[in-house]
This record gives C-alpha cells, sequence and structure tokens, in this order.
C-alpha cells in the first residue's frame, strides 16, 4: 500500500499519484490526498507539463509492485517513444510471449500515462485502455502526443 497520494486535475479527468519514500507506485483516476513529499510534487509538476505539452520523458522514479513479468511489460512501454506506437503483437514478438499475455499486462498496468500503456495498439484497431473514459482517453492521449494520424 502507498504512504502518501496527491491529485491533479486534467483533460483526461481527475487523477491521483501514489508514492512510497523512493517512488511512484500507482497513478489512478480519482480524487485522493493532497500529501506532499518531493517525489509527488515531482510527478504532478511532470504531469502537469506532459499536459501542457512540455514535457515527453517522465524521470520520476516508479516503484512497481507487480510480477516480474508486469515488470518486463511496463519497461518496454516506457521503452515506446513519445508519439509513437507500437502492436501488442510487437511488443509480444520482442519479449517471446504472445500478444494476449502483453494486453493482459498492459490492462495491469498499475501507473498508466506515466508507463504509456496508451501506445500499445491492437493490430487491427485501438485495443483496449484499462483508465477511466476507457478508448476515449487513449484516443486523447494519442492525439495529445501527435499520433493521431494512426486514427484516422
Amino acid at each position: 500500500m502507498s504512504a502518501f497520494e496527491r491529485s491533479l486535475p486534467s483533460p483526461v479527468g481527475d487523477l491521483t499519484v501514489l508514492a512510497g519514500t523512493s517512488g511512484i507506485t500507482a497513478l489512478e483516476w480519482r480524487t485522493g490526498r493532497m500529501d506532499d513529499t518531493p517525489i509527488l510534487r515531482r510527478a504532478i509538476a511532470q504531469l502537469e507539463a506532459y499536459f501542457a505539452g512540455d514535457l515527453r520523458d517522465f524521470t520520476v522514479p516508479i516503484r512497481l509492485r507487480c510480477s516480474e513479468f508486469q515488470q518486463t511489460v511496463c519497461a518496454a512501454m516506457t521503452a515506446i517513444p513519445f508519439g509513437e506506437t507500437r502492436s501488442y503483437g510487437d511488443l509480444a514478438d520482442q519479449l517471446g510471449v504472445p500478444a494476449q499475455a502483453i494486453g493482459q499486462a498492459c490492462g495491469g498496468n498499475p501507473v498508466p500515462i506515466i508507463i504509456p500503456c496508451h501506445r500499445v495498439l491492437g493490430t487491427n484497431g485501438l485495443g483496449g485502455y484499462s483508465g477511466d473514459g476507457g478508448i476515449e482517453t487513449k484516443v486523447w492521449l494519442l492525439r495529445h502526443e501527435g499520433a493521431a494520424g494512426l486514427l484516422i
């Protein structure tokens, strides 16, 4: 369980960043407490800069509490550059696992937006999105990053 949390309004809804003492552990669509720690301040500042169009790469420390496989998929998603996408199949080939396993891991991403699961698409469509707003949020994030050409 995370010890600290801080919320911010965003174009995709109210977000709450959860953190321990050494890094971000989750991002959730809800309003939470307004704790004040250096890691939370840094995360909020980076999210605000991302939504303002002034940040492409998050550098806030993340401390995932999940399986080794989930961590591997999260690392692969984090490596997808801003404004680019990959398919579930691309990541499956890269990691040597079935595409369905990639989809499940994307759906279980504990830190969406910062770990950009929205950049992973189905072979013949957008695929899913576990964040609040579902596909509409995924589309907003992709357009925000300039990947809208993929949606036309």
